[in-house]
C-alpha cells in the first residue's frame, strides 16, 4: 500500500479540511494517508512582484522536507499559487515523482462574490489533489469530460468534472501501481 503526507501550508482551519482530504485520497488511491506538519518557510516561496506563491518552489521545499522518504507528498496550501507562464494555478505537480501541490484560495466560493460553500470547496479540493496525485502515479491529461484527469483552467471545469478516474485512467493506475509493487 502506499502512503501520501499531506502537509498543510497556510492553511487557517485545518482538521475538518484534512480529515475530509484524508478520506478522499485515501478512497482514490487505496494509500496510507497522514498528516506531516511542515518545517519550511512558506515565505521562500513567495514572490512579492505578484502577491502570490511560486508552486514550482513550493514543490523542491516540499521533496527537501522529505528526502529519503519513498512517499508520496501532497502540500495544500492556503495561498494563491502561479508559476510563471499563468496568472495562476490550482496546483502543481511532478510527473511521475512524489511531490504535489493543491491550494484551497480559488477553489473557494467566496473568492468569485458568492455565498460561502464549505462542501463545494471541499469537492473542489478533493478533485484538484485526485487529479495532482494522478500526475505524480504519471497520468496526464484526459481527454474524458468527466474524468478527474480532465484539465481545469477555469474553477468552473472542475465543478463539471467527478472526482473519479474514467476507465482508461483507471487501468494505467493500476499498471503503474502493479509495476511499483515488483
Amino acid at each position: 500500500m502506499s502512503v501520501v503526507l499531506l502537509v498543510p501550508i497556510c492553511l487557517p482551519s485545518q482538521p475538518p479540511l484534512l480529515d475530509h482530504l484524508s478520506a478522499r485520497v485515501n478512497r482514490a488511491f487505496a494509500a496510507t494517508v497522514t498528516v506531516h506538519p511542515h518545517r519550511f518557510d512558506p515565505e521562500l516561496a513567495f514572490d512579492s512582484s505578484r502577491g502570490q506563491y511560486n508552486s514550482t518552489e513550493l514543490l523542491e521545499l516540499l521533496l527537501e522536507e522529505t528526502t529519503g522518504s519513498e512517499a508520496s507528498v501532497l502540500g495544500i496550501a492556503g495561498v494563491d499559487l502561479f508559476i510563471p507562464i499563468l496568472t495562476y494555478v490550482f496546483g502543481e505537480a511532478q510527473l511521475a515523482g512524489r511531490a504535489a501541490v493543491v491550494s484551497t484560495y480559488r477553489l473557494d466560493p467566496t473568492r468569485y462574490g458568492l455565498a460561502a460553500n464549505h462542501r463545494l470547496l471541499l469537492d473542489r479540493l478533493a478533485k484538484e489533489a485526485i487529479h495532482e496525485l494522478g500526475h505524480t502515479r504519471g497520468l496526464i491529461h484526459c481527454n474524458q469530460a468527466t474524468c478527474v484527469m480532465r484539465s481545469s483552467t477555469y474553477v468552473e471545469d472542475i465543478d463539471l468534472k467527478s472526482a473519479q478516474f474514467c476507465s482508461t485512467c483507471n487501468q494505467r493506475i493500476r499498471t503503474a501501481g502493479s509495476a511499483l509493487a515488483r
